[in-house]
């Protein structure tokens, strides 16, 4: 059984093959050369952080599988300065198109030291941003970025630093590494 921890960078696709009608767009294949491993859940190709890779369908469906509610943690920088009463919505469920969230742990974090992205966070000297720290234990299409906006603090950067007990320390955009599987 393999498990494959993976920093994707900005603009990359999760998956292995080019999307046939769109721009071409780097993919996984341009990273990793392990035949058999498929990402366990997904991140947009405009969000960055740990992408888990294993060729169980098992680990990978207790992974990506919202019935078993794995905790997800993302460092997202938004627009905006919210204070806690601001962050509450997030805590308690923020209703979107598809119905209520569950509710998340949510808190403002100093910006983190994180790799310079390519391309960069658009900047306005008048509006402020801000970083927090959101973990979610759901997986819908665009969760994160969906929930800031309807709290009213629009996402600029999204990253993924955890999955379950998994985490992103240590890997630089672009690099994997193979992880223990015992967990999840």
């Amino acid at each position: 059984m393999a498990l494959i921890l993976f920093n994707k960078p900005y603009g990359v696709l999760c998956q292995f093959s080019p999307e046939p009608n769109g721009p071409p767009r780097p993919t996984l294949a341009d990273y990793i050369q392990r035949p058999g491993v498929y990402p366990a859940g997904r991140l947009d190709h405009d969000s960055e952080g740990l992408l888990l890779l294993t060729d169980d369908g098992r680990l990978q469906a207790r992974i990506a599988d919202p019935r078993f509610k794995l905790a997800k943690t993302y460092l997202v920088q938004v627009e905006g300065d919210p204070d806690e009463a601001a962050l509450e919505p997030l805590r308690q469920g923020v209703v979107l198109k598809d119905g209520r969230t569950l509710p998340a742990d949510v808190r403002r974090i100093d910006p983190p030291s994180l790799w310079p992205r390519d391309p960069p966070v658009r900047f306005r000297k008048s509006v402020p941003d801000c970083w927090i720290e959101l973990t979610i234990r759901e997986g819908r299409n665009r969760q994160v970025r969906r929930m800031t906006a309807a709290a009213g603090f629009p996402t600029l950067r999204l990253v993924r630093w955890r999955i379950g007990e998994w985490t992103l320390e240590g890997l630089a955009p672009g690099e994997w590494r193979e992880g223990p599987t015992a967990r999840a």
